[in-house]
């Protein structure tokens, strides 16, 4: 039963010495976070409190505001309020995502600048099987099964492990005034679906459904992190790294079960399983772009780089020298040339790399004709990292001076 000290021992479980913590407490006004905030109060933890108004039910949403606000006034507890505006564009659709997407910036913001430790949410353990049911329909797998989790870097949710029943019943014993939204009672949304029918039906089928359920979560939490850390002792078996790239063993992989397989390359954005065939059947110099990453094939590798991380252009410093009819580039310790000479009438500055487009053709120095740059590359037989480096030199005019750090185009040299 929820109590201020069964609260105490479930927050002490997620953060030993939560009380040389500072906190956020995210709170709407309903009962959960209302009962969340009477906890944390009685616990006499060191908080700040946010709330935001997405003024969605005309007075209603005022009067959320005002209770939270008031309760804090109250209490002397710092209040911190994102009031939105149409300069936030409120989308026709997916109102949830939009929501989530502002409160969750807001508390970011409010935990930087004031340095808090942690944002703690009111989610509990009826959330928890919403979710659960939402990822089973969507074929989520064992990761999505897990449901929401207790913890994840600076947010807590030390009410997971209580019903809304609990709650109310704590509510009602301590008298929390809490404001209750009708719109919970309506079915547009999915998870309010779930919670009106789909809920009460588990219910009848078994008093004890949500307090099993608890228990099978647990399990299904247990058996994923075993996995995890089987497929962890794979994984580092299979790659190595360097400052840029992962390189993993495309053969040591290719030997893996599906399952493994799909575990490490989702890690990378990877979910469906035609996409990881395909990565495996996929000829040498072929590339796959995830929301994430940019996994590259070589011959008995797969070389993955954070699109975060991925080499752009203005990651090169050019070392360029001009005098009064040439431009010199200085080359990098990888290029088997100290420097390229142009001839400064040619071009035109400032020159830049790029990667390589279609089409790209250069006459390459010290060749006959002219050559596709996507040839070139492919027959000076580099290995993947090589590979992954190498840009193409073009000045304003995008003008193709030579395929970086391997060779000059011979049209723009100084003679």
């Amino acid at each position: 039963m929820l109590s201020s000290f069964t609260f105490g021992v479930s927050l002490e479980k997620l953060l030993p010495q939560a009380h040389q913590k500072t906190f956020l407490l995210a709170v709407s006004g309903g009962v959960d976070s209302m009962v969340l905030l009477d906890l944390c109060h009685q616990l006499q933890l060191s908080f700040e409190v946010a709330h935001v108004n997405y003024h969605l039910r005309n007075e209603d949403s005022n009067l959320d505001q005002n209770l939270v606000e008031s309760w804090c006034e109250k209490n002397k507890i710092k209040f911190h309020l994102y009031d939105v505006s149409e300069k936030d564009k409120q989308p026709e659709n997916s109102i949830e995502n939009w929501a989530r997407e502002i409160r969750y910036r807001f508390f970011k913001e409010i935990l930087i600048k004031n340095k808090l430790d942690f944002l703690v949410t009111a989610h509990h353990l009826n959330d928890q099987l919403e979710t659960f049911v939402i990822n089973l329909s969507k074929a989520a797998g064992l990761k999505g099964l897990k449901g929401i989790p207790e913890k994840t870097e600076n947010i807590i949710r030390p009410l997971l492990e209580f019903s809304r029943e609990e709650i109310e019943v704590y509510a009602k014993q301590n008298q929390i005034e809490y404001r209750e939204d009708y719109t919970n009672a309506e079915t547009i949304f999915v998870r309010n679906k779930i919670r009106n029918q789909i809920t009460p039906l588990l219910n009848e089928v078994n008093k004890d459904f949500l307090e099993n359920f608890k228990t099978s979560i647990s399990i299904i939490k247990e058996s994923k992190d075993f996995i995890d850390s089987q497929i962890d002792f794979i994984f580092e078996n299979l790659v190595k790294e360097n400052s840029v790239f992962l390189i993993l063993d495309k053969t040591k992989l290719a030997a893996q079960s599906y399952f493994v397989k799909y575990e490490i390359l989702t890690r990378f954005g990877f979910n469906n399983k035609t996409e990881i065939e395909k990565i495996f059947e996929a000829e040498n110099g072929k590339s796959f772009k995830t929301n994430s990453h940019h996994i590259k094939i070589g011959r008995e590798e797969l070389l993955i780089q954070s699109l975060e991380n991925e080499i752009k252009s203005e990651e090169f410093e050019l070392n360029i020298i001009e005098t009064a009819d040439s431009v010199i580039l200085k080359m990098p310790d990888t290029s088997k040339f100290s420097e390229w000479e142009f001839d400064a009438k040619l071009i035109k500055l400032p020159l830049r790399l790029r990667q390589m487009e279609t089409g790209d053709i250069f006459f390459p120095k010290d060749f006959n004709g002219k050559k596709k740059v996507s040839k070139f590359i492919k027959d000076e037989k580099l290995n993947i990292v090589e590979r992954a480096a190498v840009r193409v030199l073009v000045d304003s005019d995008e003008q193709v001076l030579g395929v970086f750090p391997l060779r000059q185009d011979r049209r723009f040299l100084k003679i």
